[in-house]
């Protein structure tokens, strides 16, 4: 596995990206929707199930992966079933924020993000954890793996690299000061300069 000297943005560096994502990237309002979504059917106020709550991140910001895949009645099932297994330990996580990440986490961590990747590919398991618990578990997409030096393996074999992307985010928040300092969640403050700068080259 390949390795690189972690990105560490600036506060300002966040900001500048944030600006340009905002301005360039209309699909930020579908996070926003999904993140509202799945708080409040966590808390048993929506007609919609978690399941049916992440779908609408997944069918946005993870189109690319349908492009040769189904989604329909059985993938669907696979995910509400995903969900129902790992809900407790979900609900734990989520109360959470990365900077309580620790050694003793990882083996959980890979664990339950192989499952996920298994059924959603590495991409749309960061995406659907990131809804599920969005303090405690970063964003990523191939393009910000390779460029943090964890290019992604097959599909099922990258909860290593996950956790290794996990201590990387958690000291990038640690160096800007955390939510305390950013006045929001600053996983996905970062997402958005990786985005910018990995997956689409405009920093």
């Amino acid at each position: 596995m390949t390795s690189s000297i972690p990105t560490f943005p600036a506060a300002r560096d966040l900001q500048q990206a944030h600006f340009r994502f905002l301005d360039a990237e209309p699909r930020d309002l579908f996070y926003r929707a999904a993140t509202e979504l799945v708080d409040r059917a966590l808390r048993g106020q929506a007609s919609l199930t978690i399941a049916e709550a992440v779908a609408v991140l997944l069918q946005t910001w993870n189109r690319s992966y349908y492009q040769y895949r189904r989604f329909d009645g059985q993938h669907f099932a696979e995910i509400d079933a995903l969900i129902v297994k790992y809900q407790q330990l979900l609900v734990a996580f989520r109360a959470r924020s990365i900077d309580s990440f620790c050694d003793e986490d990882e083996a959980t961590v890979r664990s339950l993000f192989e499952s996920f990747e298994t059924v959603l590919g590495p991409i749309g398991a960061a995406k659907s954890l990131h809804l599920l618990a969005p303090r405690f578990f970063p964003l990523w997409d191939r393009a910000i793996a390779t460029g943090y030096g964890l290019p992604l393996g097959r599909r099922g074999s990258n909860g290593i690299r996950y956790c290794r992307f996990m201590r990387i985010a958690k000291a990038q928040c640690e160096s800007v000061g955390g939510e305390e300092s950013l006045k929001h969640n600053p996983l996905k403050a970062i997402d958005e300069y990786n985005y910018c700068k990995y997956t689409k080259g405009w920093l």
